[in-house]
């Protein structure tokens, strides 16, 4: 027997709270990125299309634009699921992570790599719920131990703190070295 489906009833699905805003949000941010691509790509005359520098970009913003697009057609259609707002809170807080690593980024020029690295891996351990004195002490050993690994093995170069220009000339050298 053939079943025939409205346009509706093609894109109805389930939805979770706050579905909606994130297809909302991905359809403009996809939408953005389309509008940019005259910008930030080129197309070169006398280039097969194939070997074209902006082809893939175009390939890759279209197809997420018309998905984009898909998803937030059927967020439309489907029924309204309560929590939307929660939802979006529950989104949110990840941001404070991202405001915690801003701060340890600002801080490292002026403390220094090293006890920038101990706090912040002192003052998340305890901001994730970690109160024994363990897991305290356990982060400010993997805190020194990163430190270590980056600036003495790996030997990334990670700008001194301004801290440490106070220290006497031989420490400072070592600290601005190797920590």
């Amino acid at each position: 027997m053939l079943q025939v489906k409205t346009l509706k009833q093609l894109f109805q699905r389930h939805r979770r709270p706050g579905n909606l805003f994130f297809a909302t949000t991905f359809l403009i941010l996809s939408i953005a990125l389309l509008i940019k691509v005259p910008d930030q790509t080129v197309w070169q005359k006398g280039t097969k299309w194939f070997s074209q520098p902006a082809l893939w970009p175009i390939i890759s913003i279209l197809g997420m634009t018309i998905f984009a697009t898909l998803n937030w057609t059927s967020a439309i259609v489907s029924k309204k699921i309560e929590g939307r707002w929660q939802e979006i809170g529950f989104w949110l807080r990840a941001f404070e992570y991202v405001g915690w690593f801003m701060l340890y980024v600002i801080s490292v020029p002026f403390v220094g790599y090293l006890p920038s690295t101990i706090i912040f891996a002192f003052l998340l351990a305890v901001r994730a719920g970690y109160r024994s004195r363990k897991m305290l002490i356990s982060s400010v050993v993997i805190a020194i131990l990163i430190v270590v690994l980056f600036k003495s093995f790996l030997q990334v170069k990670v700008p001194g703190g301004q801290i440490y220009e106070l220290l006497p000339d031989a420490i400072r050298s070592f600290m601005l070295t190797y920590l």
